[in-house]
């Protein structure tokens, strides 16, 4: 069958060879491509502790997570290790989450970090894996904590590693995977601290207007929050302690009250003034130096929250503030004794407080904030078991106000999703990539007016080619494939989700911008003015045509039979991609793109030669590939019977008897009877150019001569007639 192929479609000898040489190529790529992949096996993370820690003796589950394992040598305790997979499942490039190995030493720095497993198709067939270990091995001597960047310059804020060219978001990826996972792991760890932490800017209490409150009305709109603990409440929660069984509650009295706490906010008028009184309030506020402030604190029951600690060491030891993560603990000297409480309806309180909020613990009055009570139960002469409750407090919204953070570029940038950061910094590619789609636009809205100029038109459509070459290929790697159709399929059977796709931006917009064009104009216009490798091409073809190179028509019986050929490579490929995409996008091999395009040519000879064959058979007949072999221009192709438009114009005498267009359209997508056939068109207007030629066009030909003398081609029967076709 190959052999037949070849002889069919060549027209001499040199051509055929050529032709004949790359087939066989092609029909045994899948051979050579086996032998690189089988050295590049996943690496076990067996070994990638070994290479972090050569000492290691002994792996142990960390309790509480067993997805962190412990590295010990002997006793001592070296490191820990865990697979990303276990923390994060962003997905990659293939829609698929890679997993990374990770391992950190005691004080929180990544000691050795590499992917062990992936199924991004740029690594599986394309850049060798070597290169992603290379990626990887930057990562050795980092901080858990650092924020790390793909690409650009080191700062104090931010530390750069060097990318991998042709697999930009992949490599994103890997890195939003380590440093992700090496944070939250490390926060567990207590290595690192904790990204909450952070805290926005700090709120202002409204100190006028002023209303009067009962008790019922500041504890119904939060002011005054509540937390009521029963003997059997706290007694549960000892069981599975040293302390079970200890001062428990008879059965009787499980349900009774231990404690009845209220805590409120006191420096804002409404609550204090109602609780406090205005006497009471306002020498309060006169106590208060610059950034302290006061909360109070009541209570009923037979658990003290004041406990004795105070007396004895100066601090109270049953009661503490927690905020942002930050606790502190209230001294004697903080503690003012409340001795009556004026809202009106107000229960009596056995104890009641006012501690004071020193400088020191930058309270912010508007986040929430946790009065946590500890309850102890004696086990032993020096043992004790300590169970703490939390009562949470918010401040209402109508008593502060905050002002908005003030974040710089880095900071906002690092709280967003990964394909945002990706946009981010890729925008000004897909500013230029949005400039050159509306250039696009005009072409085809005013293409009967650029037409009729046809050296203009030319010089545009080289122009545009170019461009599209060299930045939106090699520049910006927006080559699109058939793999992103089968990722895309794929994705609606095993769960659709934006960010896969929204993860690369450029190959994003170009698949918005081609599914609304070829609903628009069908196939043509992206094969003929967007796909980088068809550009190439068709460059080449054109220096081949200026240096006056043979060219050569494939016989049309031939020719309209080839065009199935592309079809069928589709059909195979959505077929194994049924059964296993991985094999899928290793097939789509045949597609040059990756080379040419998205690796420069920088792979090994096989796929190099494959590529370059192409475009050498492309100096003798333009897109060869394109016509007969691309299964992305046929997945294209099957929905450009729907296109709205249809702007490419003819005559009744186009293909009977005229056929000049058909001769002269380059990819051969006229018939013989005059009918351009949309899905084989690749938009390059040059029929265009010929229809509106009054000096090519021979049907214009006849009707500029029989103006100028007088007559029509009716009297002239070597002349063609001129019928106009509404």
């Amino acid at each position: 069958m190959i052999r037949c192929f070849c002889w069919g479609l060549a027209l001499n000898v040199n051509f055929r060879a050529v032709f004949c040489v790359f087939t066989l190529l092609l029909a045994t790529l899948p051979l050579v491509e086996a032998a690189p992949l089988s050295q590049y096996e996943p690496v076990a993370g067996r070994q990638v502790i070994e290479k972090a820690f050569p000492e290691v003796t002994r792996l142990e589950p960390r309790e509480g997570n067993r997805a962190i394992q412990e590295l010990y040598a002997g006793d001592e305790l070296k490191g820990y290790a865990y697979q990303s997979l276990d923390f994060v499942q962003t997905p990659a490039y293939s829609g698929k989450p890679l997993n990374a190995m990770v391992v950190l030493d005691n004080e929180g720095t990544i000691r050795f970090a590499k992917v062990i497993h992936h199924d991004e198709p740029i690594l599986l067939v394309g850049i060798p894996e070597s290169k992603m270990h290379d990626f990887t091995d930057q990562y050795a001597g980092l901080k858990a904590d650092q924020r790390v960047t793909v690409g650009g310059t080191s700062t104090e804020r931010k530390v750069a590693v060097d990318g991998l060219s042709g697999a930009t978001v992949t490599v994103m990826v890997i890195n939003e995977v380590i440093m992700r996972t090496a944070h939250r792991v490390g926060v567990e760890l207590g290595l690192v601290e904790g990204s909450g932490t952070k805290r926005p800017p700090t709120a202002e209490v409204i100190m006028d207007g002023f209303q009067p409150r009962t008790w019922e009305q500041l504890t119904g709109d939060g002011s005054i929050r509540r937390l009521l603990l029963t003997k059997g409440q706290v007694d549960d929660s000892f069981k599975g302690t040293d302390a079970e069984g200890i001062e428990t509650a008879a059965p009787e009295e499980r349900d009774e009250p231990l404690i009845d706490l209220y805590t409120a906010y006191l420096d804002t008028p409404t609550i204090g003034r109602n609780l406090l009184g205005e006497s009471q309030y306002d020498w309060l506020m006169f106590e208060l130096k610059e950034g302290e402030q006061a909360i109070a604190v009541m209570a009923n029951g037979e658990y003290s929250f004041k406990g004795s600690g105070y007396v004895r060491g100066g601090i109270f030891d049953r009661v503490q503030i927690r905020q942002y993560g930050d606790t502190f603990n209230f001294r004697d000297l903080d503690f003012y004794r409340l001795n009556d409480v004026y809202a009106g309806g107000m229960p009596d309180f056995k104890e009641m407080a006012i501690f004071i909020i020193r400088q020191q613990h930058n309270f912010d009055p508007g986040a929430p904030w946790t009065l946590e009570l500890t309850v102890k139960r004696q086990t032993g002469p020096l043992d004790s078991e300590f169970q703490v409750f939390p009562l949470e407090y918010q401040l209402p919204d109508q008593y502060y106000t905050r002002a908005e953070p003030v974040l710089t570029e880095e900071e906002w940038l690092e709280g967003q999703p990964l394909w945002v950061q990706v946009w981010y910094q890729r925008q000004f590619q897909v500013i230029v990539l949005g400039i050159g789609i509306g250039v696009l636009l005009l072409i085809l809205f005013f293409q009967d007016w650029l037409v009729k100029k046809p050296k203009i038109t030319r010089w545009i459509r080289h122009a545009f080619l170019t461009y599209t070459l060299f930045f939106i290929g090699w520049y910006a790697l927006g080559q699109l494939s058939i793999v992103n159709v089968l990722a895309f399929v794929h994705s609606l059977v095993s769960g659709f989700t934006w960010e896969t796709f929204l993860i690369d931006p450029i190959i994003f917009v170009l698949w918005a911008s081609v599914a609304g064009i070829v609903l628009l104009w069908g196939r043509a216009v992206y094969c003929g003015w967007l796909c980088p490798f068809g550009a190439l091409q068709e460059l080449i073809n054109e220096i081949a045509r200026f240096f006056k190179v043979p060219q050569y028509d494939v016989p049309w019986a031939i020719h309209e039979r080839l065009w199935a050929v592309k079809y069928i490579v589709l059909l195979v490929l959505f077929g194994v991609s049924l059964d296993s995409l991985a094999t899928a996008e290793k097939m789509a091999e045949i597609e040059p793109f990756k080379t040419a395009i998205t690796l420069h040519f920088d792979r090994s000879w096989p796929f190099v030669t494959y590529a370059v064959l192409l475009l050498v058979v492309n100096i003798f007949t333009r897109k060869v590939f394109c016509r007969y072999m691309c299964p992305l221009g046929a997945a294209l192709a099957l929905p450009t019977k729907l296109r709205v438009f249809d702007w490419l114009k003819r005559r009744k005498e186009c293909g009977n008897p005229c056929q000049l267009c058909a001769k002269e359209c380059e990819v051969q997508a006229i018939h013989p009877d005059g009918t351009i056939n949309y899905q084989e068109c690749h938009y390059c207007l040059d029929c265009q150019m010929t229809y509106f030629d009054d000096h090519k066009c021979p049907p214009l030909i006849v009707k500029r001569r029989g103006k100028r003398r007088g007559h029509n081609a009716p009297g002239h029967p070597e002349e063609i007639p001129v019928v106009q076709v509404t």
